[in-house]
């Protein structure tokens, strides 16, 4: 593949800029984060990972330096699946394991059921295959849309302070100073556009259930929880029944965000899963 490609940083997909940090060489490797987060998420990590792997990350549409269209459509989460597909189609990737965490785990596994000749193995974090029933998932889509409003009404710094103040953060709070604001600042370092329409198309309450489809996953897959995110825990354990040969890598002392609170055990559950 061309060298400029991979200096430019950024893939134009259906008029919207990509930001791709795309490090290392061999097998290729896409990262994608969750919500709220950036490729930035991933960079503790990707000097370790690039030792065996092409690292792609990418920022999802609506966050980092990615596009933060107004029109919702482009938020949808198919059609951010589609995105997905092109720009790793652009960066010369045809098949891929794909990493995702929380909202980043759901695109992911999207790609390996919707897309799956371009999925080579699959490692999700903390993710769902969606909501099963109807009445709750219109439930949760109403409380996305709320949030949606409020991040648009009080701006991204008071909601950045709303939302490190959530429970399911509680297991950070012994993180290094210097880790938590680093995560700050890629918070903030988004957009209220952005984020507010994620929700909308992207959130829970929009993607659609795979839990009757996870049956047709026939790559390798690794499920990752905290062992302190039960709620979690219970979800990998539940897709690991339906997902044929799935492996299941409960992380002790750790929340919803493995990969930050428990990095080296995070980095080591990866690596192996990845070299068999």
């Amino acid at each position: 593949m061309p060298q400029f490609l991979r200096e430019m940083g950024v893939i134009r997909v259906n008029n919207i800029d990509f930001n791709v940090e795309d490090q290392g060489s061999g097998t290729p490797l896409v990262l994608l984060h969750g919500f709220t987060g950036s490729s930035a998420s991933w960079s503790p990590l990707c000097q370790d990972l690039t030792r065996l792997h092409r690292v792609v990350a990418i920022d999802t549409i609506g966050h980092g330096a990615s596009s933060a269209p107004e029109d919702l459509s482009h938020y949808v989460f198919e059609q951010a699946l589609r995105d997905l597909t092109e720009v790793t189609t652009q960066l010369g990737i045809a098949r891929a394991d794909w990493l995702g965490y929380s909202m980043g785990g759901r695109l992911a596994l999207g790609m390996a059921v919707d897309h799956p000749e371009m999925v080579t193995s699959l490692i999700l974090e903390s993710a769902t295959a969606g909501i099963q029933h109807e009445k709750e998932r219109l439930q949760r889509a109403e409380a996305d849309q709320g949030l949606a409003r409020r991040i648009e009404e009080i701006g991204i710094e008071s909601f950045v302070d709303e939302w490190e103040r959530l429970p399911i953060w509680e297991t950070q709070r012994t993180l290094p100073v210097e880790v938590l604001q680093a995560q700050r600042e890629i918070r903030l370092s988004n957009s209220t556009v952005g984020l507010a329409n994620s929700l909308r198309g992207m959130g829970q309450g929009a993607q659609p259930s795979y839990w009757d489809r996870l049956d047709e996953i026939d790559v390798p897959v690794l499920l990752m929880a905290g062992a302190l995110d039960r709620k979690f825990v219970g979800i990998a354990g539940q897709m690991g029944v339906r997902i044929a040969g799935a492996e299941l890598a409960v992380v002790p002392d750790a929340g919803h965000a493995v990969h930050l609170e428990r990095s080296r055990d995070f980095l080591n559950d990866v690596r192996g899963f990845l070299a068999k």
